[in-house]
């Protein structure tokens, strides 16, 4: 598998793509958007919005804008057909987990990211990809997905990345973190991922690497 999981700084993101995509300007890319929702198109998109996606819009030469939610799974199917990495936003991680459930893309990115497909996370979008969203419950709030049935995760990896670690982002401070190690810790395989940080998955194992803008 080939997943980069950020926590918020994207330092490490230029030279994932360059390694697992090749050739950038030809390259189209999956962005997926469920974890703010639909921005109406009459509402002004906050500035840390545009500025993930534009990350990614900067350095390919396609852009595919991803609502799961509103897809069906032949869709999603044709979708990930097309793209040459998947990138899943940051923003409420069970509102994110609970589009991909109700469009099957669960599934079928679980499939495709083992067959090789490569994944890029950021914040929720790097939660998601572990064993279980439950740690993440003082982070987030799991009522912005009243049905979502579980806290199960996709399970590409075995640790529960904690993204924001360093307690600098203002709804995230030290005491939060501290709080889900005291709880959590002795039930999951916690990842501690500061802003700074990003974890990989490639030929070469699991690794923290270093991922300053």
């Amino acid at each position: 598998m080939k997943l980069l999981l950020l926590s918020m700084q994207a330092g490490a993101l230029p030279g994932f793509l360059h390694t697992h995509v090749g050739r950038l300007s030809e390259a189209r890319i999956g962005f997926v958007h469920d974890a703010i929702g639909r921005v109406p198109e009459h509402v002004s998109m906050p500035d840390w919005i545009y500025e993930e996606r534009q990350r990614i819009v900067e350095q390919v030469g396609t852009v595919d804008d991803l609502f799961l939610a509103e897809m069906k799974a032949d869709e999603v199917t044709a979708a990930l057909d097309r793209i040459d990495a998947l990138y899943v936003r940051g923003g409420n991680t069970f509102l994110l987990r609970d589009a991909m459930r109700i469009s099957g893309a669960d599934k079928l990115i679980v499939e495709r990211v083992k067959a090789g497909l490569p994944y890029i996370g950021l914040s929720a979008g790097s939660v998601v990809a572990g064993p279980s969203l439950e740690p993440i419950v003082p982070m987030d709030d799991p009522d912005e997905a009243p049905n979502l049935p579980s806290y199960r995760g996709l399970g590409l990896i075995d640790s529960v990345i904690v993204p924001h670690a360093d307690g600098q982002l203002p709804p995230y401070p030290p005491e939060i973190i501290e709080q889900i190690v005291a709880t959590y810790g002795d039930r999951y395989q916690l990842q501690l991922l500061e802003d700074d940080q990003a974890f990989v998955v490639d030929e070469r194992g699991e690794r923290m690497i270093s991922s300053a803008d």
